[in-house]
């Protein structure tokens, strides 16, 4: 993966293929320049024996290759820029995927346009999941709920093209200025 925002994506795909309902994505920035991600959804879970595979890239669902890069790419991003990285799981309850990155370090990834991921997200899954989104940093916090925005609009599509830009505006308007890198 290039850069956080395509890992950011691929988990909450995978989130999607678990039949998840609802799809939380939080981003905690610090005054050290350290941004922990995290993914909790609701969907199907993992057995005890698939998760301690997982992060193996020879350990992967799909049936039309033998390879799964993505949780292990993720893994060996956050730890070569100095964080962590760590994943629960349980059959019928659901997962959780979180990893921290040093935002300074040398080896860190770029970030990525996390904001226009996020709205993809939303934009391309109009009828189901719902998305939580937060984000924190010192002073400053963002949050983003697809199920208040469908509460609001009374039945219109959250891809319809006025209510796409609404989203994206109120995206940026409240993310950028946590997610950005000076």
């Amino acid at each position: 993966m290039r850069d956080l925002s395509m890992h950011v994506l691929d988990i909450a795909q995978n989130s999607i293929k678990a039949g998840a309902t609802l799809v939380a994505i939080t981003f905690e920035r610090d005054e050290q320049q350290r941004l922990a991600f995290a993914v909790r959804d609701d969907g199907c879970g993992m057995s005890e024996e698939f998760l301690s595979r997982v992060t193996d890239p020879f350990t992967t669902t799909r049936t039309t290759r033998k390879v799964g890069l993505g949780i292990p790419m993720l893994k060996h991003s956050a730890e070569m820029s100095g964080g962590d990285f760590g994943i629960e799981s349980t059959v019928g309850v659901g997962t959780h995927i979180h990893a921290t990155f040093c935002l300074n370090n040398i080896d860190c990834i770029p970030m990525g346009d996390i904001c226009d991921t996020l709205l993809t997200l939303v934009v391309l899954n109009p009828d189901k999941p719902d998305f939580l989104f937060q984000a924190t940093a010192p002073g400053k916090e963002a949050l983003f709920d697809t199920r208040e925005v469908r509460q609001a609009l009374g039945g219109i599509p959250l891809n319809e093209p006025d209510v796409t830009a609404w989203i994206k505006s109120s995206i940026d308007e409240e993310f950028k200025p946590i997610l950005e890198v000076s």
